[in-house]
């Protein structure tokens, strides 16, 4: 695992390049788990940038990518206003991606299968992977090696080889609801899409000094319910999850895993683990001076600051 403390010497500069671009969208994926995105091409993109597919987490959309709750821009204008071509998707059965009769039987193997279709459309790329997210980008990384050039790990999920199986008795779960070790896990019956309150919300999403509070049911009205296969996947509830075959492989290439201060299920031993895993860039936003941050990075109003560290890293790695 590799510190990254150049990320610490990022500046804003006095006056931020203005690359204008245009939106479009697409549909993509396999015809079982379409997928669609949002795609903003910049008018004068930069040959020494890749492409950028920015992958959401659970019970989120691509939304979350492209706006804040209090109506600023997103981090994927963000990186096409300078000059990077950037992809926003849905999850299948996700905000405008179609959802079939099986939807609470999606799996995240389904999701990287479905992606993979993409990333064969767009060729040599970055992932940038929030939360569940995480072993998707991991299982695209081994199926789709020559493609996936650079990762970005935001809160990531790790894949199942480094996080221990849970039982999946639901009252033993319950009681782990606030075991960070555990990654504060919760049980979903796998016969219904899951759904999520306000207080969930508020409590596991929204609970920092960062995230901006005076729109928090604005951003609840994005939230969408969950296949719960996918949620079993991520905590690892009846052995379930994804694992990779070759973890040194996958850390062949640069990856970048960035944790905010007060992120419940992502304590700063839990993504440094992660990021030695992989043989990663580790950065913990307060290493840099940057407090306060949860689980939702790039809603937070200092999202901007976060961008413009993973920008940096990006252009330090060539990618």
């Amino acid at each position: 695992m590799k510190e990254d403390n150049e990320l610490a010497q990022h500046a804003q500069p006095a006056t931020l390049p203005c690359v204008r671009y245009t939106q479009s969208s697409l549909y993509s994926g396999d015809m079982a788990h379409p997928i669609y995105a949002d795609v903003l091409v910049p008018t004068q993109p930069l040959a020494n940038k890749l492409p950028l597919i920015l992958i959401h987490g659970a019970f989120h959309t691509g939304t979350a990518f492209l706006t804040t709750p209090d109506g600023r821009a997103g981090w994927a204008p963000y990186f096409a206003n300078r000059g990077r071509r950037s992809y926003v998707i849905d999850w299948p059965g996700h905000g405008r991606s179609p959802a079939g009769a099986n939807f609470h039987e999606l799996s995240g193997l389904d999701i990287a299968r479905s992606m993979g279709r993409l990333i064969e459309e767009v060729g040599p790329c970055v992932l940038l992977a929030h939360s569940a997210g995480g072993p998707i980008a991991w299982q695209l990384a081994e199926s789709h090696s020559e493609q996936v050039k650079a990762i970005v790990g935001v809160a990531p999920g790790g894949p199942a080889n480094i996080q221990k199986p849970l039982s999946d008795d639901p009252d033993a779960i319950a009681a782990l609801r606030f075991d960070q070790e555990a990654g504060c896990p919760i049980y979903s019956d796998p016969s219904k899409t899951f759904y999520v309150d306000i207080d969930f919300v508020r409590n596991y999403w929204a609970n920092t000094p960062r995230f901006p509070a005076a729109a928090l049911e604005r951003y609840a009205r994005s939230i969408v319910g969950e296949s719960p296969r996918i949620l079993n996947e991520r905590f690892r509830i009846g052995a379930a999850g994804l694992l990779v075959k070759d973890p040194a492989a996958i850390g062949q290439r640069p990856i970048l895993i960035v944790t905010g201060e007060q992120d419940p299920r992502h304590p700063r031993a839990t993504d440094e683990r992660l990021a030695l895993y992989f043989d990663a860039d580790f950065c913990f936003l307060p290493d840099l001076g940057i407090t306060g941050n949860g689980h939702m990075l790039m809603l937070d109003d200092n999202s901007d600051d976060i961008a413009g560290r993973i920008d940096d890293w990006l252009d330090k790695n060539g990618v």
